[in-house]
């Protein structure tokens, strides 16, 4: 297989400049691909993939006849940022997350972001995600997001820009630590000659982090993974993130509340939980302070956690920011909790409840992205270019009936990377979405999942729509001029 009728098609390609010539960094692994015998490539992948299945690296699609499970699309050629490159998008997400965690303990005590006028407050208390209960919450050092998953695209101009930030439950980190390991046993040379930044760390890192949360010390905290079970499309990374740190994966059946401590039930009888990393949303944790039908969830656990018996991450009503309508306002955050000027800038939106943007908006859909305010996975978003006229007068009507649920934002030329496709190389869209995690210090996983829209033209990265992943690459300080280097 041969990059010689690759084309970049005026799009920012990772691996090409637009006159063809191949981006110096990328030019050891271009030449390793290029030395390989003929179909020798085709048999990594398929190697490969059988590797994903006997791994169970799979993931769940919600409403999906054709059976529970998939494997997570794994596409060989790596996406490799420079460390010059990763360390700008490093210091905008530590600069992004400090700002959001201040913002999200303002807003659940003295909201002095919204009397001071700089986001409307109607905006933030109409939040589906704003939860009444968590007012007065104080999460050791003043956490809400401990985990946290934000979405970078690379417009044609080169330029990062955030997308989105997830700070609910984001998901997707089990797929970077897989896609390195299936890598390194499958095709291992292709590392040769440069320095990649390891990402076997996280584990630790995240166990560390949740052990600095326990409310009373100890030297051996008991953290457990709470799970909403295994029919969650993201069942594959509890367990394996649970395994990965030697904790126990817990559903909320497994815990019971006595006298505001927490229990896990064992065949020992009860033992105590000083921390649960939960991957339950909000309205399913509590069954008394949130949703009273939840099964999934633990009776009592939001009144242990108010009184500083159990920590939770991440902390209950960080959903506030993650609202679509709020991340406009994160470059005000910023700018009003850092005095800084944001390091990475937003994807220009146009918020539907001002009654300027929403007339853009609707006089413009064929030209537009729109996102509803909370939803994820690719659902609840219209691609005007790509959508029908009956798909567009959907969304006029929902838009014109509820304009605080609607953004709509440029149609980018999100940056391609070649793929194997069949038995030849061509560009598919791609996103990045780095982890970052935070307690006393914050943490960026170098990388982080760079998700592939493998249909051709698609925009839409996500898995549930048909999207694959890379394994990405952080090259050392010096590394795309050096050779002989190592990876981890």
């Amino acid at each position: 297989m041969q990059f010689s009728s690759y084309r970049t098609e005026g799009f920012y390609d990772e691996m090409f400049e637009t006159d063809g010539r191949v981006r110096p960094h990328v030019q050891l692994v271009l030449d390793i691909i290029q030395s390989l015998d003929p179909g020798q490539l085709l048999r990594y992948k398929h190697a490969a993939e059988r590797l994903l299945l006997q791994l169970g690296i799979t993931f769940n699609v919600y409403g999906d006849t054709a059976g529970t499970e998939r494997i997570f699309p794994f596409d060989l050629i790596p996406r490799i940022i420079t460390a010059p490159e990763w360390d700008r998008i490093e210091r905008g997400l530590k600069q992004r997350i400090h700002a959001l965690n201040a913002f999200i303990d303002d807003v659940y005590h003295d909201q002095k972001i919204l009397k001071d006028g700089a986001i409307p407050a109607e905006i933030v208390t109409s939040a589906v995600s704003y939860r009444q209960q968590c007012h007065g919450l104080n999460p050791p050092f003043g956490v809400w997001c401990h985990v946290t998953g934000t979405d970078l695209v690379r417009d044609g101009d080169g330029e990062y820009y955030v997308l989105e930030d997830n700070l609910r439950v984001p998901s997707g980190v089990s797929y970077v630590l897989e896609n390195r390991e299936v890598l390194k046993r499958i095709f291992p040379g292709v590392f040769e000659g440069l320095s990649v930044r390891p990402v076997n760390e996280y584990a630790g890192k995240l166990l560390a982090m949740l052990e600095s949360l326990a409310p009373r010390p100890t030297s051996n905290p008991r953290v457990v993974v709470l799970t909403p079970g295994i029919y969650n499309s993201a069942y594959f990374e509890h367990s394996f993130l649970a395994q990965q740190m030697g904790v126990q994966l817990v559903e909320g059946r497994d815990l019971v509340v006595v006298k505001d401590d927490v229990f896990m039930r064992t065949t020992k009888g009860l033992e105590p939980v000083d921390v649960i990393y939960r991957r339950v949303d909000d309205d399913f944790l509590d069954p008394e302070a949130f949703r009273a039908d939840s099964l999934l969830g633990v009776p009592g656990l939001m009144d242990a956690y108010r009184k500083g018996r159990v920590a939770l991450a991440n902390a209950p009503g960080n959903g506030v920011a993650d609202d679509k309508v709020i991340y406009a306002y994160v470059p005000d955050m910023i700018r009003y909790y850092e005095g800084e000027e944001p390091i990475l800038p937003n994807v220009p939106t146009y918020l539907c409840w001002r009654d300027s943007d929403r007339q853009y908006v609707l006089e413009n859909l064929d030209k537009l992205v729109v996102k509803a305010a909370n939803e994820s996975g690719g659902y609840g978003m219209l691609v005007g270019p790509h959508a029908t006229a009956v798909e567009r007068a959907d969304f006029a009507t929902r838009i014109t009936a509820a304009p605080r649920n609607y953004i709509a934002q440029p149609t980018l030329a999100l940056s391609r990377v070649p793929t194997i496709i069949d038995e030849h190389f061509e560009g598919r869209h791609v996103d990045l979405r780095p982890y970052v995690l935070c307690g006393k210090d914050i943490y960026v996983l170098p990388g982080g999942l760079t998700r592939v829209a493998m249909r051709k033209g698609s925009l839409v990265v996500n898995s549930s729509q048909g999207g694959g992943s890379k394994d990405t690459w952080v090259l050392s300080p010096g590394a795309e001029l050096q050779s002989g280097g190592q990876q981890q």
